[in-house]
């Protein structure tokens, strides 16, 4: 087990654990300039365009939280599984809203510099939209 990824990846892991959206700029502290990011809607590629995705990303929920359970580090990788809470307006009538995932976190030069979310799009979005929701639960219900 490589000790630097080790504690590359609790820096990530305290950081995205308190992560608030009035103060998104910790962020640079754990991300490469370089920086890949992709998630089963988006590839981002930059430093610059992450921080405007995330802004964006914050500014549409009330809040969004992280709570990671395990991580694993080998070489320079490290998987990270969390459980993600937000409150979003237009998703579900507002109520509160979980997504179980898990991000591949690739390091170099001391920074993330490829991040992979793997998650239900149904269970983040689909299943909180009133009619689509019933649909989706009702399909996933029946494979």
């Amino acid at each position: 087990m490589d000790e630097h990824t080790v504690e590359l990846t609790d820096k990530f892991v305290a950081i995205y654990q308190n992560l608030d959206k009035q103060d998104l700029s910790v962020l640079q502290d754990i991300y490469h300039y370089d920086i890949v990011f992709e998630d089963p809607a988006h590839r981002i590629e930059g430093w610059s365009q992450l921080s405007h995705y995330f802004t964006r990303l914050f500014d549409a929920v009330e809040y969004c939280r992280f709570d990671i359970s395990d991580h694993i580090c080998q070489g320079d990788t490290a998987y990270v599984q969390w459980i993600m809470t937000f409150k979003h307006s237009k998703l579900q009538s507002g109520n509160e809203r979980l997504v179980h995932g898990c991000s591949r976190l690739k390091f170099a030069d001391g920074k993330v510099i490829r991040h992979r979310d793997y998650f239900d799009m149904g269970e983040m979005i689909y299943e909180g939209i009133p009619v689509l929701g019933s649909i989706v639960r009702h399909l996933k219900a029946r494979l």
